[in-house]
């Protein structure tokens, strides 16, 4: 019994560390970002830099990176029982690369980063503790967590997405609290250094009705079908680069020209970088209707060249102006509806149903029936978004898939 607390003590305390290593990276990161962005905005010729910073971030990560390379997918393959390490490199290399696409205007979002240098982070804690391959698989879905959690403001969302992401059937109970406290440390850790997340108001709920339900299962097929579109032409474009162009620094700086060249042809700069006026326009009024494909074209087009950046924020923004400018048509609030579409789309995108149901209420609050519009509109775009997710090496659709059978 000692040796069971005593372990048990050890492995929170890791946690704990974990997300205090995890939080202050992401403090340091959305801090950098924020800079790139209004750097970006202030100074828009930097966007004829973006093929040559493209280029840059490929050439360090053919020459150093190795298996960072791998981004998210490493992180999924040590969990699974793989027995390549996460090299610390992999922090500041994704660090330094996300930055230079947010200073160049690419399409991309944060959470690939902050997850990739909490599992890095995390990987270090547990080489230097010499923790067996149990333990050490626990205290990297705590910097999983953490990373998911600090980065959003969400760390309930951001226990679940970590557990959920890694296939809950193969996850032992020892480590939910762990994975739980480094997740909600990490998120305080990063408000301690002075950063805020921007909020929402989803507006007023609507009473329930059998009209309604139909209205937000209709919806939820859309999204989920949205979210389809975003990883098939992610995965396309990032096999069809790569067999035309198989050198990384060539793929980089073609796909910077394409990016710019679209901005001209279509006249518009609202579809680069995180996105996030685009969110807070949705939720004011409805959205131009194919806002949400063209942020889903540029930002396949950004990941999909080897640019570094995550996914989410990006979803949300297609989410959002999709449900937004639905909203209209299904004659819903809009800022219902939006709020609808950015946790769904998510949902459909990354196989995270519970995460993104968690997400929803951390975001929008428990009002009314709320919480049974949310989980109809999770689970719905989930079970239309098809097989694959924006991960390619998660195996979570194995594991429902094996529940219903």
């Amino acid at each position: 019994m000692a040796n069971i607390m005593k372990s048990s003590l050890i492995r929170l305390a890791l946690a704990a560390m974990t997300g205090v290593c995890t939080g202050s990276a992401s403090a340091l990161f959305l801090t950098s970002l924020e800079w790139a962005t209004e750097t970006s905005l202030a100074h828009t010729w930097l966007l004829w830099l973006l093929p040559f910073g493209g280029a840059l971030v490929s050439w360090l990560y053919l020459q150093y990176g190795k298996d960072a390379a791998k981004g998210n997918n490493l992180l999924l393959d040590r969990i699974y029982g793989g027995d390549a390490a996460i090299p610390l490199r992999m922090a500041p290399l994704v660090l330094f690369g996300t930055i230079i696409t947010h200073l160049f205007s690419g399409s991309a979002g944060r959470e690939g980063t902050a997850v990739q240098m909490g599992g890095s982070l995390a990987e270090q804690i547990s080489m230097r503790f010499k923790l067996n391959s149990t333990e050490r698989k626990i205290l990297l879905l705590c910097g999983i967590s953490s990373g998911f959690g600090s980065v959003f403001g969400t760390p309930a969302a951001g226990a679940m997405f970590a557990l959920e992401i890694a296939a809950l059937g193969t996850i032992s109970l020892a480590s939910i609290l762990p994975v739980i406290i480094a997740s909600y440390i990490g998120h305080y850790t990063t408000l301690a250094w002075g950063v805020h997340h921007l909020h929402y108001t989803i507006g007023s709920i609507p009473p329930l009705s059998g009209k309604l339900l139909l209205k937000i299962a209709g919806a939820a097929v859309l999204f989920g079908l949205a979210a389809l579109l975003f990883v098939t032409l992610t995965h396309r474009l990032k096999a069809s680069f790569t067999r035309i162009l198989p050198n990384p620094m060539s793929k980089s700086f073609v796909g910077g020209l394409i990016i710019i060249a679209l901005v001209y042809i279509i006249g518009s700069r609202d579809y680069l970088g995180l996105g996030l006026p685009l969110i807070q326009h949705s939720f004011q009024e409805a959205a131009y209707p194919f806002a949400f494909l063209w942020k889903t074209v540029f930002t396949s087009l950004t990941l999909g060249t080897g640019f570094q950046g995550g996914e989410v924020t990006p979803l949300f923004v297609i989410g959002s102006t999709l449900g937004s400018a639905l909203a209209e048509w299904f004659a819903v609030s809009v800022p219902f509806f939006a709020a609808l579409g950015l946790i769904s789309i998510f949902s459909g995108a990354t196989n995270t149903p519970l995460a993104s149901f968690i997400l929803g209420i951390e975001l929008f609050g428990l009002h009314g029936y709320g919480w049974l519009y949310m989980l109809i509109g999770c689970a719905v775009a989930y079970l239309c978004s098809g097989a694959s997710g924006i991960y390619s090496a998660q195996r979570s659709r194995r594991y429902f898939k094996e529940l219903w059978d």
